[in-house]
């Protein structure tokens, strides 16, 4: 199971991704996810979501395998459509969603992040849109609601990944705490709002959703149209073709390969990151010519 869902005593639902090795989601996974805390937001015994994943790494987000498996823009239109309900479902769940990011957080990964209420992370955790790498466009909305906007134009442009420790100084990141520490400070924040008067947060995350000036839903929508123009004229696979070509010609590319602002941290090197649910169809399709 991609996506397992453990409700707490006192209110707190968990909804945790296990997807080996680094947490890339396939298109059944996102709408799981989006499924799930659509469920757990839905029942009047939550009072707070916690967002978290397990293994090393937050979200990677979408499996470039599956895409690469999959003929025509199906696997390209599913991701897209899965990313986007699961953005969308973290960011409209009537009660706040705390987010327990470690490792890398990329693409997808962002996406969820700056749709969540609260992020905590881990001192390992670093940030990322590879989107440009891919030949896509993506959650470049959800990263300026972590990062400054020059800062997030240049992280688009030039695919460089952010740690948490900066985040933690903007501000978008609550607490910075040891990895082995992390569920337990997501569960405190958590708890300390599970505490309060039930009727009165659900009232709270209705007005700051109604004063929040950014309508990710359409900011991101926009992107993808990007995404589209670029599978459609053939960047999206050419780019493709030349990551998977530079990773040894293997079926699946590898991790991102950006340098990180301040310490010049890469992304994950095992298997398969991309962005969020925007590559396009890579040419590596089985049996058969693009």
């Amino acid at each position: 199971m991609l996506v397992s869902t453990t409700k707490h005593a006192d209110g707190v639902v968990e909804v945790a991704v296990d997807a080996p090795p680094v947490n890339a989601l396939p298109v059944r996974g996102w709408h799981d996810l989006a499924q799930a805390v659509t469920r757990a937001g839905g029942s009047p015994a939550t009072r707070v979501v916690v967002l978290r994943a397990e293994g090393r790494g937050f979200n990677a987000g979408v499996d470039i395998k599956e895409m690469q498996r999959t003929a025509r823009f199906d696997a390209l239109i599913g991701a897209n459509r899965g990313c986007r309900a699961a953005f969308a479902a973290v960011r409209d769940c009537p009660v706040p969603v705390v987010a327990a990011v470690q490792g890398h957080c990329l693409g997808g990964g962002v996406g969820l992040a700056g749709s969540a209420d609260i992020v905590v992370a881990a001192d390992d955790a670093y940030f990322g849109l590879p989107e440009v790498d891919r030949g896509a466009l993506g959650a470049a909305t959800h990263l300026s609601r972590l990062v400054p906007r020059q800062l997030m134009r240049a992280m688009v442009y030039t695919c460089r990944t952010v740690p948490a420790a900066r985040l933690h100084e903007f501000g978008s990141v609550l607490a910075v705490v040891p990895p082995d520490g992390l569920r337990r400070e997501a569960f405190d924040v958590a708890r300390a709002i599970a505490a309060k008067d039930p009727r009165v947060i659900r009232c709270a995350k209705q007005a700051l959703d109604g004063i929040d000036p950014d309508d990710t839903d359409r900011d991101y929508r926009f992107e993808q149209g990007f995404t589209y123009e670029l599978s459609l004229i053939g960047a999206g696979d050419d780019l493709r073709d030349r990551f998977v070509d530079a990773d040894g010609g293997g079926a699946a590319a590898s991790g991102v390969r950006t340098g990180a602002e301040d310490g010049g941290r890469t992304g994950t090197k095992d298997d398969h990151p991309t962005g969020a649910g925007n590559g396009g169809r890579s040419g590596a399709a089985e049996g058969g010519a693009r």
